[in-house]
This record gives C-alpha cells, sequence and structure tokens, in this order.
C-alpha cells in the first residue's frame, strides 16, 4: 500500500499559519465504503485509511516509512504568495495619507 507524506495547508477559516509546520503520514483508502442497510451509517474494513501519523520534519517521515517498509510518495508544500500590500488593513486609517478617505 502506497502512503503519502505531505504538510497540510491552513484552511480557509484560518489567518495564521497553525498545524501547518508538521509533515503528516496518512494512507489513501484501499476500498470504497459501504453504507449500513439498518443504521444507515458508512463503514470500511479498511483499517490502514484510520491511521495519520505527524512528524517533525520530512526526513523523520521519510526514514519512518524506509524502517516499516511503507511505500511513501511526498508531496511538496506550495509556497505561499508573498504579501502585496505592506502596511495592510491599517494604511486605510493612517493620518499621513495622500488622498482623502472616503467611501
Amino acid at each position: 500500500m502506497r502512503a503519502r507524506i505531505y504538510r497540510p495547508a491552513r484552511t480557509a477559516m484560518q489567518s495564521g499559519t497553525a498545524k501547518t509546520r508538521e509533515w503528516v503520514l496518512d494512507f489513501p483508502a484501499a476500498e470504497a465504503r459501504s453504507v449500513d442497510p439498518l443504521m444507515g451509517w458508512t463503514s470500511s474494513a479498511d483499517t490502514q485509511s484510520q491511521v495519520r501519523l505527524h512528524f517533525d520534519t520530512k526526513e523523520e517521515a521519510l526514514d519512518y516509512a524506509r524502517e516499516h517498509g511503507i511505500d511513501a510518495v511526498v508531496t511538496e508544500p506550495k509556497s505561499r504568495k508573498p504579501n502585496i500590500r505592506a502596511q495592510g488593513y491599517g494604511e486605510n486609517f493612517a493620518t499621513n495619507r495622500r488622498g482623502a478617505w472616503t467611501h
């Protein structure tokens, strides 16, 4: 089974970079989930898809995968765009503005 090593991206609800500094090793689902006819719950016999391991560095995750014979694929994170406006929101209310602030 092939595992995936990646650094998670921040969620849309985050403005910071919390939980994006660690590397994650997880396994994709090997089989599709099935629906229980009585209760309507989804279930699967695949327990590997429930495993998610967290590491401080990419090298630690790769070493772990090599030690346990796991075939792993590393997905490098995409870099964020640089901040276009250096001042940001506070610039709207600066006292040294060139023009008048209007709605």
